[in-house]
């Protein structure tokens, strides 16, 4: 297997199991049963804590571990992975789920241009009508509630979109290994939480679900969605964020019984089927590649 062939398949593999992780974070949250600024707080402080502890094992393993925040490059990342998270929380707030989820579909679309102009990385062909046929799903997902939010939740979601993209894009540039630099950038978020608690007051029912989710799942989620652009293009990690816009609603429905509307159905079947699609396609392509340079060594 060709070096690049074996990364794009292990860049797959990798935004399949962040983005399949994330899933699970808004039912972890509902279990958790609490208000919304002590959730961010337990949920960010548990990520940070959990990214300094693997890191400070790995890095008495070998010395060869990740750099926490590499460069200033890392701290651009780290930055504006906090600050989208910030955004993204207040939109929640400010604006409708439906409205929300809609605008966050955007990312993959705002991580093509961005990687178009600034990296020269034209998607293919079929990576564009991949994104507009998952924009399509979603858009079918929430066209009964489009409308009902307010502008300044609508205006956070695409800032919250455009950041996240705009990070993708930065990690991709730098080829640098940014896997614990997005869980760093928790600490901003968490911060911001901690004051807000301060003054609101702390309420977590069930704090253990949020402690699970902070200190496994996202470190799973981010490190693995983080360290994507090293094989993948800009637009292909931001595809695999979608994942959370189909599955969550599956999981909600399994476990608080809140059975998905006939349109969540629809689209969210239509951009499992355009997800699976191309990554069958990209690995069919990749080993058409295979094939043609083994003939050409055979030859």
């Amino acid at each position: 297997m060709s070096t690049a062939s074996s990364n794009h398949a292990r860049g797959l593999l990798l935004t399949a199991i962040g983005g399949l992780a994330l899933t699970v974070d808004i039912p972890l949250i509902r279990l958790a049963d609490g208000d919304p600024w002590p959730i961010l707080m337990l949920r960010t402080g548990t990520t940070f804590v959990a990214a300094l502890l693997i890191w400070a094992v790995w890095r008495s393993i070998t010395p060869k571990a990740p750099a926490l925040v590499p460069g200033r490059t890392g701290a651009i990342v780290a930055a504006l992975y906090g600050v989208g998270s910030i955004c993204f929380v207040t939109a929640v707030y400010n604006t409708s789920t439906a409205n929300l989820v809609f605008i966050l579909a955007f990312t993959s679309m705002f991580a093509a241009l961005l990687s178009w102009v600034f990296l020269k990385e034209r998607p293919a062909n079929v990576t564009l009508l991949t994104m507009a046929v998952m924009v399509v799903g979603v858009l079918i997902i929430v066209a009964d509630g489009l409308g009902s939010g307010h502008l300044f939740g609508n205006i956070l979601a695409m800032c919250s979109s455009f950041l996240v993209a705009s990070a993708i894009t930065i990690s991709r540039r730098s080829g640098r290994d940014m896997g614990f630099t997005a869980l760093v950038g928790v600490i901003l978020p968490f911060m911001i939480a901690g004051a807000m608690v301060s003054s609101t007051g702390y309420r977590v029912e069930a704090p253990w679900w949020i402690i699970f989710n902070g200190a496994v799942i996202m470190p799973i989620a981010f490190f693995c969605l983080a360290n994507g652009p090293k094989y993948l293009s800009g637009p292909e990690v931001a595809m695999f964020y979608l994942l959370e816009t189909v599955l969550a609603p599956v999981w909600v429905w399994l476990v608080f019984s809140e059975v998905p509307s006939r349109n969540a159905i629809i689209g969210g079947t239509i951009l499992i089927v355009a997800l699976v699609a191309h990554s069958s396609w990209q690995i069919h392509q990749g080993r058409k590649r295979r094939a043609a340079g083994n003939l050409r060594h055979a030859m």
